[in-house]
């Protein structure tokens, strides 16, 4: 479990490194705090940001339940596979909206796998 430890705690780390580029981005584009819109560009970075957090609600349990659950090795290989989607879909959206598609099903599939990996094999310790 130390691989899907150090995957989990990599995107919290990437998580936070989003958070430092929305901080930058608040200050290059004059937002002040508290306010979260007034520049189309400010916008993107902090709308990333947060949804990267509605993911990391699904990826951090379901990374566990299913390297506990299903196969270390398994969840390693989709928590990567996470970061990556999640990287590609935060350059994009930043870039251009319309290009956060790839990263996004990247970070979806992740997701499902690590997810209905995790369930199965929690219901199936439960029916053994």
């Amino acid at each position: 479990m130390a691989f899907v430890t150090m995957i989990a705690l990599l995107a919290l780390v990437q998580y936070l490194y989003f958070g430092v580029a929305v901080g930058r981005a608040r200050g290059r584009h004059g937002v002040s705090a508290p306010a979260v819109s007034g520049d189309e560009q400010f916008e993107r970075f902090h709308r990333a940001h947060q949804n990267t957090l509605e993911q990391l609600v699904v990826f951090l349990p379901s990374v566990y339940a299913c390297g506990y659950y299903v196969n270390d090795m398994l969840a390693v290989a989709a928590g990567l596979a996470y970061l990556i989607g999640r990287t590609l879909y935060f350059r994009g959206y930043v870039r251009d909206p319309e290009t956060r598609g790839v990263g996004m099903i990247i970070t979806m599939l992740a997701n499902l796998v690590l997810l209905i990996g995790g369930l199965i094999g929690a219901l199936r310790s439960v029916l053994v």
